[in-house]
């Protein structure tokens, strides 16, 4: 671990650290100990043990600095910043200025709902 991580909770499998530069006041990430680029690569044990904590730590959170609500998210691939899997725990309040935006590009992905779920469907049904 980096020197000045502060950790609120680790396992075998895991540990979450605050976020160094948090969005909100216990803004947590949820790191495996072992490295994982994105989440598909993970091992369903360890994909387990941060889902069910991130529950603990939602409740928890909500109990110490009641949020109007809790944003999780994971970003992959490119938009990885720290090139290991890690999961955001966010506290959230109204007015915040946390955004999901609309996409700077339309691409009419809305026109092809339902063939985007053929493919999808296919591709599942094929594993």
């Amino acid at each position: 671990m980096e020197p000045n991580v502060n950790i609120i909770f680790e396992n075998e499998l895991i540990a979450c650290v605050l976020d160094i530069a948090p969005f909100n006041e216990g803004h947590t990430l949820i790191l495996p100990k072992q490295h994982f680029w994105d989440v598909e690569d993970m091992d369903t044990g360890t994909a387990h043990c941060i889902m069910d904590t991130s529950m603990k730590i939602s409740k928890i959170l909500k109990q110490i600095f009641q949020p109007d609500g809790i944003s999780i998210c994971q970003n992959g691939g490119v938009f990885n910043d720290l090139t290991h899997y890690h999961m955001h725990i966010i506290p959230r309040y109204k007015g915040d200025g946390f955004t999901w935006s609309e996409p700077l590009f339309p691409n009419g992905a809305e026109k092809r709902l339902r063939g985007t779920r053929d493919r999808i469907v296919n591709a599942l049904n094929s594993l």
